[in-house]
């Protein structure tokens, strides 16, 4: 199948891969994402595109946190784990190294690095909403090179 000239270009756009990790009313969940990026200096942000109707959504409204886990490019086994994606009750994190922390969403102790983030808007983006948050912490926890995804087309995942 031929992919549309402008959708193969825009395929071209690097992302990284992370994995972000969200609580909610006791429960914890991850989901793999690509499409994060800063989006401030000061104070910092980020921007995160979430799929509408991905139940994530509503963990995410203004005030809530999530953390999103810097891969490394040697962690393609997360890619598998969180990219099948999970439902609101089923256990996320089974057979991986997770620091569950009180009143913060998990963290993957294995990842190149972590951000805390405080939830300051959602923006609807075509299928998608952007939901731009301030970092409020984070840090490095590993050395290594952070795991970049560049696709065929922008027509899908």
């Amino acid at each position: 199948m031929q992919v549309e000239p402008r959708l193969a270009a825009l395929g071209r756009i690097p992302s990284g891969i992370f994995v972000v990790t969200a609580s909610h009313g006791g429960r914890s969940t991850g989901m793999l994402a690509s499409w994060i990026q800063q989006c401030s200096f000061e104070p910092p942000q980020v921007s995160f595109a979430l799929k509408r109707g991905r139940y994530l959504l509503d963990w995410l409204k203004p005030a809530a946190l999530f953390t999103i886990n810097i891969l490394d490019e040697s962690q393609t086994d997360l890619i598998g784990h969180f990219g099948r994606g999970f439902e609101p009750d089923q256990p996320a994190f089974n057979g991986l190294e997770v620091s569950q922390r009180v009143e913060k969403p998990p963290i993957l102790t294995e990842c190149l690095a972590y951000l805390d983030v405080r939830v300051t808007a959602q923006h609807p983006a075509g299928d998608h909403c952007l939901v731009v948050g301030e970092v409020i912490d984070g840090q490095i926890l590993n050395e290594g090179r952070p795991m970049i995804h560049v696709r065929k087309s922008a027509g899908h995942y």
